[in-house]
């Protein structure tokens, strides 16, 4: 038996990754993979609460997912990689967390309050969306995880993940289940194209894996300094859109050099765009064609997804038997 902690982690499957979340995630997990027992999962019941129309597409996105994160360097000889939806046991303890988890503490979840009116607008003002945070207390103690890599400010999410693991543990009077802890990770602030952060609500994400042409062309329609209006201006690269891109995949020489060169004028804001896509497109390179390779052989990637499935399931029908015994409920024939 391991003796190492264990880390659960999870993304949605509505649709294609963008670089975000290799800065907000994944760059993270291929290095807790070293040193954790990880648990990472496609969350395909977390993407139906808003997309149970285009349900037709969760397999595809959920293949996809696992293909980049593959390809940008998580291992699957070293993690349980898994689809949620392939996991019943998930639903079935998510029964159990439902049934106790006071309605109060749902109604005071920020991300349900403040998206009430988004959500009326979308028709994703449903009682899944309402408990997504029972589903996420499932997702971790479904595989008894120890830590969840969070950054600073979603440590208040976690907490209510925490209380319903907690009060299950109370009710029934036994430690069954760890209560998950927050493994602090950084996560900087992604910004898109246009300055805002990114969000594919937004339309201004770069995908995780970009063909170079499509590359290019995001690069080249990138905001600027706007008081930058001809090449002789000066600029300031504090408040581009692109140097903040370049703080995250360029070395120190090029950010002195997109950061004088753009004091200075001495570099126009084309010039500055063409080195963050040459950056780019090196971090996208080797990615790019082992994501092809896996999605061309799809047996082997099938492979992977069913053997991390069954992982992931005897895990999970383990600890059902001692939430079952721990409740006196049916324990006796458990399969």
């Amino acid at each position: 038996m391991s003796t190492k902690k264990r880390v659960m982690s999870g993304m949605r499957t509505t649709g294609a990754l963008h670089i975000g979340r290799y800065f907000g995630a994944l760059k993270n997990w291929i290095e807790l993979q070293n040193d954790y027992e990880c648990f990472f999962g496609a969350m395909d019941w977390h993407a139906m609460t808003n997309a149970y129309k285009r349900s037709e597409d969760m397999e595809k996105n959920a293949r996809e997912i696992l293909a980049e994160w593959i390809a940008f360097g998580i291992d699957p000889d070293k993690c349980t990689l898994f689809i949620q939806s392939q996991v019943p046991e998930h639903l079935e303890l998510f029964m159990v967390f439902a049934n106790l988890t006071p309605m109060g503490w749902l109604d005071r979840v920020p991300t349900w309050k403040d998206a009430i009116e988004d959500l009326k607008k979308e028709d994703a003002y449903n009682l899944g969306r309402f408990a997504y945070p029972v589903l996420q207390a499932v997702d971790i103690a479904i595989y008894k995880g120890d830590l969840v890599p969070v950054g600073q400010d979603q440590v208040a999410h976690l907490e209510l993940s925490r209380e319903i693991i907690r009060r299950f543990n109370g009710i029934y009077k036994k430690e069954v289940l760890p209560e998950p802890k927050p493994l602090l990770t950084e996560t900087p602030m992604v910004y898109g194209t246009d300055g805002r952060k990114m969000s594919t609500s937004y339309g201004n994400v770069v995908p995780l894996i970009a063909e170079e042409k499509k590359l290019k062309k995001i690069c080249n329609k990138m905001v600027t300094d706007p008081q930058r209006v001809r090449r002789e201006d000066p600029g300031n690269p504090d408040v581009c859109p692109v140097y903040k891109f370049h703080k995250l995949v360029s070395t120190n020489e090029d950010l002195k050099w997109a950061s004088e060169g753009c004091r200075s004028a001495g570099i126009g804001c084309g010039e500055c765009k063409a080195k963050l896509f040459s950056n780019l497109n090196d971090l996208m390179a080797e990615p790019r064609e082992k994501k092809k390779e896996l999605l061309n052989n799809s047996g082997a990637l099938d492979s992977i997804i069913a053997e991390g499935c069954q992982r992931a399931r005897e895990e999970a029908r383990e600890t059902l038997k001692e939430v079952r015994g721990a409740m006196k409920f049916y324990s006796g024939v458990i399969n």
